[in-house]
């Protein structure tokens, strides 16, 4: 490869990109495959006395642990995170997609801008911040949903939102759907400025309406990139959250709070056994793996656009 001469005349031609791309590599390779070496330390006993090379060697013992621990609390958080993960999933799919196409519509320019505009501010906003204005919003004592459900008689008293388990996979789910809607429509929008015009011009004169334009074109338009983003946020869906379940969690909803992030936090930092939390933190990544490939693989099977 490297003698052919298409090979060498099209790295000299990119030599500055190239250049340029080198710190990014070395940073990529320090701080993001370096670390893997700690892995290791899923199969290990590990002491951080005699460190990682000292360590007694336990094979497979702490995933079993994981899986077969007697109250079966790993299968729980797994549930709880793949909940969560979906729940993000497709709310801020569609929701994303929705915003897109409004404001894509949208014709007073001025305004679009403005809309837009506040749309991103949530997404630069901590989630420390984010998670107060949720607790405010949800509190039993003068939380502003509270407030507006009694005046309008939908309830008769205040609800406790954050210390009903059946409430709190979609709070975090509209706490992160709020936060990220607008960010994540940017890559739809550039999408739909991509189609040609002249499809919408002939579409109107043939007598269709703005729905039809919409179903008929702006979303044939958006498919591959929509399944493009689908492949790349299905493998997140065990990324649910840290944060949020964190702050809003409490003992009244520890068993539907748990994330796969909060275990490795209680059970392995918290406790020292750090061999645990890298056994579940590998799970973890190992599975978003698979469902990134399953999810291409599908996607190719179909003739639809993949990664790879």
């Amino acid at each position: 490869m490297f003698k052919d001469p298409d090979f060498l005349k099209k790295v000299k031609n990119q030599k500055v990109l190239i250049l340029l791309s080198i710190p990014f590599v070395i940073y990529v390779l320090i701080f993001c495959y370096v670390p893997l070496f700690g892995w290791i330390m899923a199969f290990q006993k590990y002491k951080p006395k005699t460190g990682i090379l000292h360590s007694e060697f336990v094979g497979l013992s702490n995933f079993k642990f994981l899986f077969t621990n007697a109250n079966g609390m790993f299968i729980n958080v797994i549930r709880n995170t793949v909940a969560m993960g979906l729940i993000n999933l497709v709310l801020g799919t569609i929701f994303a997609i929705g915003f897109a196409i409004l404001l894509s519509e949208f014709r007073f320019t001025t305004g679009k801008k403005v809309i837009q505009t506040i749309s991103y501010l949530p997404h630069f906003l901590s989630m420390v911040i984010v998670t107060g204005i949720v607790y405010d919003v949800l509190r039993m004592e003068n939380g502003m949903l509270n407030n507006f459900l009694t005046s309008i008689g939908a309830i008769d008293s205040n609800i406790n939102w954050l210390a009903e388990p059946k409430y709190f996979w979609w709070i975090c789910g509209f706490a992160n759907l709020w936060k990220e809607t607008g960010w994540n429509s940017i890559i739809y929008l550039a999408a739909i400025t991509s189609i040609n015009p002249d499809l919408y011009e002939a579409a109107s004169i043939d007598g269709a309406g703005r729905l039809s334009r919409i179903w008929h074109i702006t979303l044939p338009g958006l498919k591959p990139t929509i399944i493009i983003l689908l492949i790349m946020n299905v493998g997140n869906v065990l990324n649910a959250g840290f944060e949020i379940q964190y702050m809003l969690g409490n003992g009244l909803v520890q068993e539907v709070s748990q994330t796969i992030d909060i275990y490795v936090l209680k059970y392995g930092i918290g406790k020292g056994n750090y061999s645990l939390g890298t056994a579940a933190g590998i799970f973890k990544s190992v599975v978003s793996i698979i469902l990134i490939w399953a999810s291409n693989f599908a996607a190719k099977r179909m003739g639809e656009e993949s990664l790879y």
